[in-house]
């Protein structure tokens, strides 16, 4: 199979499809898996009409028995997901670090899989808990399997293996009542982070707006370890991955997330699917930060300690690379669900580091698998199954899909004639010298828990702190034990003192001292969301909200605007079908106002239309899409006698009317149009909502 089969093979190829498990059912006869075709798939076999099912009806065991075991044990962690097939395409030659082929051939297209997931939560929890996402990409490359298996945050809660087991089981539901689910905000995880303050890094970034993202499509990744690229010469240079999305990084707001775990569960899985059903394929540039060999100890924290990042004022992130997602999987199950990642599946030049977490997980993933997929033969499953050939002596197990040929099974052998035969360039492992005591001991260098997670607070624009802030309070005030939250206020006094008692009276903690080691004050402006791009609107979605008497032909107008830019407008109301429009025209409604939220859409618009506007005014639902939507920092927008519905909503006073025959007038991200050029009010609407979110808008007084 070619390198390009798995993304690129062409439509209605039956065989190459087939040669990956694809099949397709349409226009086919119902047959038992054998083969062998069925008549009647409504009723067992019995004596009789009556009478007892008889053990020889082959079709009915086959059926129930396969029903019977469609569930396999879900991951532990990372179990709720979705995926994406998609293609990496390396810009320039990366063979000075590394002899990785798809890093060195810029004119190579490397067929990969992502899947994104939660990490706590089991397979029915919502979408847009606070949680870690993970972001684990597959690269079929033409030397074999390479998966980058990451997150969207680059450091993690502990800094050896030995120690994820207990953190696992302490974010996990408690075991006593398996409650709650998908949720950190409990006594055992905080009892945790207190107790082992190597956490307390990770556990900025998790409180932060990072464990909220917006989209996939809008969300970083991170390999978290430092791994190391090694030349043909053999020279090695560490290196951090970094993905970097196209469309920026942003975020939803905690009380939104809350509300759309209600609405829509699968939030960020249906943005995914629905982008790349509708050409608006997501993009992620892959970045580098390489250290030379000789530079390993040269910053004031260990290059092997996953809890900590090098920032990139220090080591600024190279560009090597795009990847474009533009397939759905065929089947969930088969696909998303059966993939399986491993640290330890690289390439000849690509290899490890002794990071102690990195190591755990080069077995823990390999043993997972083998339980959850059921035998040593999971690669042999069509997402699993490497582009590049597969010849070795690895016989029979479960799943064995392979006709094995030949009376040979071992190496030496003369009577298979040495097949298969020792490879002419194979994976050589990095030279290093490698000794010492058998010992348990972390090392020295390991032992600073407090500087980065400073760090990465003062480098947050003010709403970040509130909201960070904001996350701490809820979290702990939702811990029972006392002790539990005053253990933790402690540990946020020796990360900053303004944070510690900030917390602490939210929570009803006596406000510690101040500590004698104060906040160092160094930042590092790449961490925070405040300074993603904010130049483009492609793929957004926006409500517009209608009543009957609506001015049709403005929205009409609106609509083609904003798809120009790449946006994406439905049309609400309160049901579902058509309304008039004041020229007596019907207009197309996509959603009745009541199956769908303002938490679902980017931003909201109130149309035009005296009689419109004028029933909008009086519709609770109508007002509370335009105050929810304003209380979340979301742009709001009116056209014409829209404008009064705005003015009729719980929000604090505006400057609405605007001056003279001003097209456009923008307060606190709040567009309005009465009158003048209609592109003018395009352009400063389309603006705001680049912005992602008004995030210094007043929204104290505006209802929950």
């Amino acid at each position: 199979m070619s390198e390009f089969s798995r993304d690129q093979a062409p439509a209605g190829d039956e065989k190459d499809r087939r040669l990956e498990g694809v099949r397709d059912d349409s226009d086919k006869a119902l047959t038992t898996n054998t083969g062998v075709a069925v008549d009647d798939t409504d009723n067992s076999l019995s004596a009789g009409e009556r009478g007892p099912t008889l053990m020889e009806d082959f079709h009915f065991r086959e059926k129930i028995t396969h029903f019977d075991h469609e569930r396999i044990p879900e991951r532990v962690v990372h179990a709720r997901g979705a995926g994406a097939y998609g293609y990496f395409q390396v810009y320039e030659s990366m063979a000075r670090y590394t002899r990785a082929d798809f890093l060195t051939d810029p004119g190579l297209r490397t067929p990969v899989f992502v899947r994104f997931s939660t990490v706590a939560g089991s397979r029915g929890s919502a979408d847009t808990v606070r949680d870690v996402r993970g972001f684990a990409t597959k690269f079929y490359t033409r030397e074999g399997n390479y998966d980058l298996v990451g997150n969207n945050m680059p450091v993690f809660f502990i800094q050896d293996g030995i120690k994820f087991p207990d953190f696992v089981h302490a974010v996990k539901p408690e075991p006593h009542n398996e409650i709650p689910q998908a949720q950190s905000a409990h006594d055992t995880l905080w009892d945790f982070v207190g107790l082992q303050p190597e956490t307390l890094h990770m556990m900025m970034w998790l409180m932060s707006d990072r464990a909220l993202p917006r989209s996939y499509r809008m969300m970083q990744g991170f390999g978290v370890h430092t791994f190391r690229l090694v030349n043909e010469r053999g020279e090695g240079t560490f290196v951090k991955f970094h993905w970097k999305p196209l469309l920026g990084t942003h975020s939803l707001v905690w009380d939104e997330t809350q509300k759309i775990g209600g609405k829509d569960p699968d939030f960020n899985r249906r943005d995914l699917w629905e982008a790349i059903e509708s050409g608006q394929y997501p993009e992620y540039e892959l970045g580098m930060q390489l250290v030379p060999e000789s530079q390993e100890h040269a910053f004031d924290f260990d290059l092997l300690d996953p809890t900590k990042i090098i920032p990139e004022e220090l080591v600024p992130v190279t560009p090597v690379g795009r990847m474009v997602l533009n397939r759905n999987p065929d089947n969930f199950f088969a696909e998303t669900e059966q993939i399986a990642f491993h640290t330890a599946n690289v390439v000849p030049g690509i290899d490890f580091t002794n990071d102690p977490l990195l190591q755990a997980r080069n077995f823990s993933y390999l043993d997972t698998q083998l339980i959850r997929l059921g035998g040593p033969n999971f690669q042999q499953l069509p997402v699993n199954r490497p582009v590049a050939e597969v010849s070795n002596n690895q016989r029979d197990g479960f799943g064995q899909h392979t006709v094995h040929r030949g009376r040979t099974s071992y190496f030496p052998n003369s009577l298979g004639s040495g097949c298969p035969y020792l490879g002419e360039a194979p994976y050589t492992h990095y030279q290093e010298r490698v000794d010492g005591a058998k010992i348990r001991k972390r090392s020295e260098s390991f032992k600073d828990h407090y500087s980065q997670a400073t760090l990465f607070l003062n480098s947050l624009a003010g709403w970040e702190r509130e909201h960070l802030t904001s996350a701490f309070q809820f979290e702990l005030g939702k811990c029972e034990t006392a002790a539990v939250r005053e253990r933790v206020v402690a540990h946020l006094n020796r990360i900053d003192h303004t944070l510690a008692r900030a917390v602490a009276v939210g929570i009803g903690v006596d406000p510690p001292a101040a500590e004698e080691v104060a906040n160092h004050g160094r930042s590092s402006p790449a961490l925070s969301q405040a300074n993603a791009p904010t130049d483009s609107v492609f793929s957004r979605r926006i409500a517009v909200l209608a009543e009957e008497g609506v001015n049709a032909a403005e929205v009409t107008r609106f609509r083609e605007a904003m798809a120009e830019r790449g946006a994406a407008v439905e049309v609400l109301a309160p049901d579902d079908g058509s309304v008039a429009g004041t020229d007596g025209a019907r207009l197309a409604v996509d959603r009745a106002m009541h199956t769908m939220s303002s938490v679902l859409y980017d931003a909201v618009v109130v149309a035009g239309g005296a009689r419109c506007a004028a029933a909008l005014a009086e519709d609770g639902l109508a007002l509370n899409y335009v105050a929810e939507a304003f209380k979340h920092a979301k742009p709001v927008a009116g056209l014409h006698e829209g404008v009064g519905v705005l003015e009729a909503a719980p929000l604090p006073r505006l400057r609405l009317a605007g001056d003279g025959d001003a097209a456009a007038v923008v307060d606190q991200g709040v567009v309005t149009h009465r009158g003048g050029d209609p592109e003018e009010f395009y352009r400063a609407f389309a603006g705001v909502l680049a912005g992602h979110r008004v995030w210094d808008r007043d929204t104290a007084r505006v209802p929950a």
